[in-house]
């Protein structure tokens, strides 16, 4: 989405304007700010709505990346944001927003209406590695399993093949426990396909 058709409070139209739009059916809301009704929510309209989250020198990531990637409907309750520069930005302090300061390689982001946004597999493996930390991440992990399932085993070879790393073995119990889940939805989804053969051949 062009992040022209993207209106936040203060800038061309007031809170008070863009709510009426709201109410008329001509704007919705999408995090923090309004977009026309006629478009859809996608990923480059969900990024571009964390411009007054997303300090510059930072990329949205966590549970902030996960919902730019579409899981969920609403944005999370705390945004986290991580450093993709050398230096240290300044960051406002808000209360809504988590800073992790480990920067972020280049080679895990992608820009979306000109923001930086942690790749999906770079997304699950963070969320992976904080779920045990912040029950938010835990959520939101489960929903980055739920609707791109091929990134649980990408992410548990990569956190194996890492030698030296904090918080790794409760990474992997909750890969291994997504894993152990997706194998349990599976077998319970062909068994009444089974019972259905069992059903027409007697």
């Amino acid at each position: 989405m062009d992040p022209s058709l993207f209106y936040r409070p203060g800038a061309l139209l007031s809170e008070a304007e863009l709510s009426a739009a709201r109410l008329d059916g001509v704007l919705v809301e999408v995090g923090e700010g309004y977009m026309p009704a006629d478009l859809p929510e996608d990923d480059g309209a969900r990024a571009a709505a964390l411009g007054p989250v997303l300090s510059p020198g930072y990329a949205a990531s966590g549970p902030t990346a996960a919902w730019v990637h579409g899981i969920g409907d609403a944005p999370p309750l705390h945004h986290h944001i991580q450093r993709a520069v050398d230096r240290r930005p300044r960051v406002p302090l808000r209360t809504n927003v988590i800073v992790h300061e480990g920067q972020v390689p280049l080679s895990d982001l992608i820009f979306l209406a000109g923001a930086p946004v942690t790749t999906r597999l770079r997304t699950m493996t963070d969320l992976v590695l904080t779920s045990s930390r912040f029950s938010e991440c835990a959520v939101w992990m489960r929903g980055m399993a739920e609707a791109f399932p091929s990134l649980v085993p990408r992410v548990q070879t990569l956190l194996t093949a890492r030698s030296r790393m904090p918080g790794k073995r409760a990474a992997l119990a909750a890969v291994s426990a997504l894993l152990n889940e997706r194998a349990q939805d599976e077998v319970a989804q062909a068994e009444p396909a089974q019972d259905e053969v069992t059903r027409y051949t007697s």
